[in-house]
């Protein structure tokens, strides 16, 4: 009898070995979410930076995490925008605010992951909605954040006027271009305007505007114009810059826009 007894105890550890085994291999290992993080960067109130956060919950839900440095004091308004950051745009999706903490945490089930990390669009934070035209921070997401593709042209001074600087192309990730003039010796509170042009600086007469750029800031020396097509309205991408016919003009100001103070080609040329 204790013999027997011995054997029905080790089948009986032998089932429930095989048992937690069988559990063990049927648990699925917990599922990884996706995440994708963004900068947001400093625009009207110097110190405040920090970072967006897009994590997929489930395949319909996404989690928006905004985490700021140097808020202060209240509520701050967050929204999820339409278009780029130096473009603006109507607001896609109102966030819920970030508080005293520099912390923001929204659910949102009318996009989905896959759709915001390719989508056309920014993340801004304001100072309150009393003070709306005041920026925190903000930064472009999906397509629209730039790659380390890019490409500088010189622009040189004419006549003595004393402008010149560098045109920028900054390839996006939906292969859009963005394009930041600077300049030296322009005048704080003038405007400049810009254009782009067919053909070369050498071009007799000079070639046609087939883009206009955003003047030129004379405070600042800054000019940034997102492009995603020509004044026609055909489309253009940054690798089709790269291979463009054309020259950028820098005009002495909208009442003299025929005055050129600083030029120089791109592209092919």
């Amino acid at each position: 009898m204790i013999k027997k007894r011995n054997v029905v105890s080790v089948f009986a550890l032998l089932v429930i070995g095989l048992g937690i085994i069988f559990l063990q291999g049927c648990t699925k290992d917990p599922v990884e979410l996706r995440s994708t993080t963004y900068n947001l960067n400093v625009e009207d109130v110097l110190g405040v930076s920090g970072t967006v956060k897009f994590t997929e919950t489930s395949a319909t839900i996404v989690t928006i995490d905004i985490a700021l440095t140097g808020v202060s004091g209240g509520d701050h308004p967050a929204q999820l925008c339409k278009n780029t950051v130096v473009e603006g745009g109507i607001v896609k999706v109102i966030l819920n605010p970030v508080d005293a903490n520099g912390k923001s945490s929204t659910l949102i089930n009318t996009m989905t992951y896959a759709e915001l990390i390719a989508y056309n669009g920014f993340v801004r934070v304001l100072k309150s909605d009393l003070n709306a035209n005041i920026i925190l921070a903000q930064g472009d997401i999906g397509g629209n954040v730039l790659t380390t593709t890019n490409k500088s042209y010189p622009l040189a001074t004419l006549d003595n006027y004393g402008v010149s600087g560098s045109a920028l192309f900054q390839k996006r990730l939906n292969g859009n271009t963005l394009i930041t003039l600077t300049l030296s010796g322009t005048i704080a509170g003038d405007y400049y305007p810009v254009s782009l042009n067919l053909g070369s600086v050498a071009s007799v007469g000079g070639g046609p505007v087939v883009k206009t750029l955003q003047s030129v800031n004379g405070t600042t020396g800054k000019s940034y114009t997102n492009v995603t097509d020509l004044n026609s309205g055909v489309a253009i991408t940054y690798d089709n810059w790269m291979v463009y016919d054309g020259y950028i003009n820098v005009y002495q100001s909208a009442a003299f826009s025929n005055v050129i103070i600083s030029q120089g080609n791109i592209g092919s040329n």
